[in-house]
């Protein structure tokens, strides 16, 4: 089956007939959704040279959005296609894929705080957040999106294949044997993002939000009193980071800023990473899946941080600009 791009959330989110091809179509737009927020958490996470909070946060954040985006290969799978994911891979900077949020364009660069509140907490933004750091706002969250999902799964009720379907215990990746399972992988991805609409905290841990939030504020999320959530506990430091700076349109010019080809190197790596996750789903063999993840951690971060640590000018620094 094929997904032309243009088939947006929006659009999706429009049709009033949710049916088993409606939830393909949705499954293969929450893969690309997932895929568009891995690049710019990456590139924040290899920006920080301490350890402490926001470190912590920022691993625990990249290791979800993996998760959450093999799940939804796992239900698309299950479903009887085939993800793509090459094909797909998201441009930077831009708006998150779907037309999700068109007034949001994400870009590549290193942690800083206008990142965090410009682009990283936009991105995770429940529909009614229960700690804000903005003005009040009404729209439509990525959290609604898997609400429809979540819908459409419940009246359908389809019969899931498990052949082919992957898993990964290093980013929680199971197999969706049943609608259950899919609606439980569905409220956990929505959980770990937003939260609840009573609690920003899933399994003990702020929600991605709510991270970003600490990271954002420099305080600890606390509840006072019960039902208040604040960024008013214990401090959260801001740490140092490599000064990397924005992506412009169409990547970095000097296609060899550091004259040994790293740039061409990570973007190789990238690249083979994608394809040997399309190929992991395409044949369902669990071992291209296991090789594909040790190639991304022995193969990217290296490259990543030696290109944050080559001068741009004007106390900017390079970076890995995600170039399929």
């Amino acid at each position: 089956m094929d997904y032309p791009r243009s088939q947006a959330i929006v659009e999706l989110m429009r049709e009033e007939r949710h049916d088993l091809p409606w939830l393909k179509r949705a499954a293969q737009a929450a893969i690309e959704l997932e895929l568009s927020t891995i690049p710019p958490y990456l590139c924040a996470f290899w920006s920080i040279l301490d350890s402490g909070r926001a470190l912590t946060h920022l691993r625990h954040i990249v290791r979800d959005e993996m998760g959450h985006m093999g799940l939804m290969c796992n239900l698309l799978k299950g479903l009887g296609e085939v993800p793509q994911i090459v094909s797909v891979a998201p441009k930077y900077p831009g708006p998150l894929p779907g037309g999700v949020r068109p007034e949001l364009t994400v870009y590549l660069s290193g942690l800083t705080i206008e990142a965090v509140g410009d682009v990283y907490m936009e991105i995770e933004k429940p529909e009614h957040p229960l700690a804000l750091f903005r003005l009040e706002e009404t729209f439509t969250s990525i959290g609604k999106f898997y609400e429809a999902i979540s819908d459409a799964l419940t009246n359908l009720h389809p019969a899931l294949s498990t052949a082919g379907q992957l898993t990964s215990p290093q980013v929680e990746l199971k197999v969706l044997a049943s609608t259950a399972d899919a609606l439980t992988a569905i409220e956990r991805i929505r959980m770990q993002g937003e939260g609840t609409s009573v609690s920003p905290f899933f399994n003990g841990e702020p929600a991605h939000f709510y991270k970003f939030g600490e990271i954002f504020h420099g305080k600890m999320l606390v509840e006072s009193p019960p039902g208040r959530f604040t960024f008013t506990g214990d401090p959260v430091p801001f740490p140092a980071t490599l000064p990397m700076a924005k992506v412009p349109q169409n990547g970095w010019p000097n296609r060899d800023p550091d004259g040994r080809q790293t740039l061409k190197k990570f973007n190789d790596a990238y690249r083979a990473v994608l394809q040997g996750l399309e190929n992991a789903w395409r044949t369902g063999t669990q071992a291209t899946l296991d090789q594909t993840i040790g190639l991304m951690v022995l193969t990217m971060a290296s490259p990543a941080r030696a290109l944050m640590r080559t001068p741009l000018g004007g106390g900017k620094n390079y970076g890995p600009d995600f170039i399929v």
